[in-house]
């Protein structure tokens, strides 16, 4: 069975070498082409780079389909595009590149020089378009301008001066966009729009945030000039900030305060701070507290107190004094001492301060006590009727025994506001407050 075996393969060996394929990975054989081929493909590529800027003094040659380029260009991105097309010619086997970027400087502006030849053709040919695009602008400027300078109708409804001023600018931005976007739908540009607007949106972001405080200020300005809450010489207390208004800016609003200094106040926390007005009413009223004896009548006392503030200039008899227990202490008991005042005719603060001093001179004549902060033991007579002083009403007069003094001065104090008068006088800061004589009521 092996010497079987053995006699077969030696019977096809010889044919099997013949009939195996052999691997064969040389390159495919060139083509041999004559020389006619050769001159259409270099009549060809020569068609092709006189076409292409740039490449009309390429100079072409062919041989056995091996094209030769050389001469000069004017960058190296027209030298690898002009290898590009050769190479993709049907027939050429292989591109010699041999060609040199040109380094003159001529050579060099010829591009842009062409650049801007083709834009001035076509800015010549679209000069009318041009002419008519601005045309419309300025005639929508021109209009936006005149509507912005006609503000009495906003001022008739009731806006400030800067509120209206405000509105005429929306008024006049709006109508000169509109004026720029029929010149770009003119100029066929319209997509520039879109992208303005995104550029604007950023801007507008990144400012928003730069200036935020500056804008808050400008809205709470037109907030407080719509409002009106105070006027030139109003005596006002922002937080505890007091002073007489003298102006109101588009930032901050102007205090002179009681000792003559200028005080300024951002316009957003008068806004979100509570404000007190003390001028807006001319009638005001001051109260103070009196410590008087625990072992005293309370009702000779409150009638004691009324008494003396009726008597005294400047205190109003409606709404009249009043006089109420407000704690029952230890040792004292304190008593809250109220009275009313025109700050029109009467200074507050002379007034608050007559009526402790008279309360207290009225007080002492009637041998009303007023307990000192210190303890003391007191030894009680029990044969009196609850150890109590007794004060009888007809020892506490206003006539001889406590007189009220007729040279009492609680007249209005005016010095701070001819102060502010001549600020106002002087200063050309902007004033959005309507212009009227300062108040003489609110002194605090």
């Amino acid at each position: 069975m092996k010497v079987l075996l053995v006699a077969i393969m030696l019977f096809w060996l010889p044919g099997y070498g013949v009939a195996m394929p052999q691997d064969n990975s040389e390159a495919p054989p060139i083509k041999v082409v004559n020389a006619t081929q050769d001159q259409a493909i270099a009549e060809r590529l020569r068609a092709i780079t006189t076409s292409i800027a740039g490449m009309e003094h390429i100079e072409i040659s062919v041989q056995a389909g091996v094209l030769t380029l050389s001469g000069e260009v004017a960058s190296t991105q027209l030298k690898s595009e002009v290898a590009a097309i050769a190479s993709r010619l049907e027939g050429v086997v292989h591109v010699q590149n041999q060609l040199q970027e040109q380094l003159a400087v001529r050579s060099r502006l010829e591009p842009a020089a062409e650049k801007f030849r083709e834009m001035l053709s076509t800015t010549v040919q679209m000069l009318p378009l041009l002419l008519l695009a601005v045309l419309a602008v300025l005639v929508f400027w021109l209009v936006g301008s005149w509507l912005s300078n006609r503000g009495a109708l906003l001022r008739r409804l009731g806006l400030s001066e800067l509120a209206t001023n405000l509105g005429m600018r929306f008024v006049r931005l709006i109508i000169t966009g509109i004026g720029i976007l029929i010149a770009l739908e003119l100029l066929d540009a319209t997509a520039l729009v879109s992208a303005m607007l995104g550029v604007a949106g950023v801007i507008g972001i990144a400012l928003g945030f730069a200036f935020r405080n500056i804008v808050e200020n400008y809205l709470a300005g037109v907030l407080l000039s719509t409002r009106n809450p105070f006027a030139i010489g109003d005596a006002i207390q922002v937080n505890n900030m007091t002073g007489k208004v003298m102006r109101l800016t588009s930032r901050d609003t102007v205090l002179m305060t009681l000792d003559g200094n200028h005080l300024r106040i951002p316009n957003s926390l008068i806004i979100t701070s509570p404000m007190t007005n003390f001028s807006r009413n001319p009638l005001r009223r001051f109260e103070f507290n009196v410590g008087v004896s625990v072992d005293l009548d309370l009702l000779v006392v409150r009638q004691l107190a009324i008494v003396t503030l009726q008597a005294m200039p400047g205190i109003l008899t409606d709404p009249r004094p009043r006089v109420l227990v407000q704690e029952l202490g230890d040792s004292a008991v304190t008593v809250r001492v109220f009275a009313w005042v025109d700050q029109r005719e009467t200074d507050f603060l002379k007034a608050r301060s007559e009526a402790i001093r008279l309360v207290k001179a009225a007080f002492d004549n009637a041998g009303i006590e007023m307990p000192e902060p210190i303890y003391r033991i007191h030894m009680a007579d029990v044969s009196s009727e609850h150890g109590k002083k007794t004060v009888q009403p007809g020892t506490f007069s206003t006539g001889p025994e406590t007189p009220i003094d007729p040279a009492v001065d609680v007249s209005t104090d005016d010095s701070i506001e001819q102060q502010l008068e001549a600020e106002l006088s002087q200063s050309d800061e902007q004033n959005l407050l309507p212009a009227a004589k300062p108040s003489r009521a609110g002194s605090t």
